[in-house]
């Protein structure tokens, strides 16, 4: 198991921005597709967005597609979740995942790597 660091969670208003990012062993970031979940109290960990190991692809879930932007910086081994148009709705833990090169998958549980975790609120 190889640790991944979220930082970048914290308050903004409804309609503001804010990015987080989590950076990754070298190798766990150069083998794995890296993702971004969310977890409100009381309900799943939700897929949020998804981006391939060569960077090449990227999946969003449809409740923040046009909104989040999922990309990766292999120097710093590090990806990043640019949140714009922010919603009430998106409140919730945000938890950076990686998965071993292979399909693309949007379930949680076929993800080997999970960091700690970040809260992020968005206030009307």
């Amino acid at each position: 198991q190889v640790q991944l660091v979220e930082s970048g969670g914290g308050l903004v208003q409804a309609g503001g921005s804010l990015s987080l990012s989590c950076a990754a062993s070298e190798r766990t970031f150069s083998t794995s597709h890296m993702g971004w979940f969310r977890q409100a109290p009381g309900n799943e960990r939700d897929f949020v967005a998804v981006i391939s190991r060569s960077g090449s692809n990227t999946f969003y879930a449809d409740s923040v597609k046009g909104r989040f932007t999922i990309s990766r910086d292999n120097n710093k081994n590090t990806v990043y979740l640019q949140m714009n148009s922010l919603k009430p709705e998106d409140t919730a833990v945000y938890y950076c995942a990686a998965k071993a090169s292979g399909l693309i998958v949007f379930g949680a549980r076929a993800y080997d790597y999970w960091g700690q975790g970040t809260q992020f609120t968005v206030s009307s």
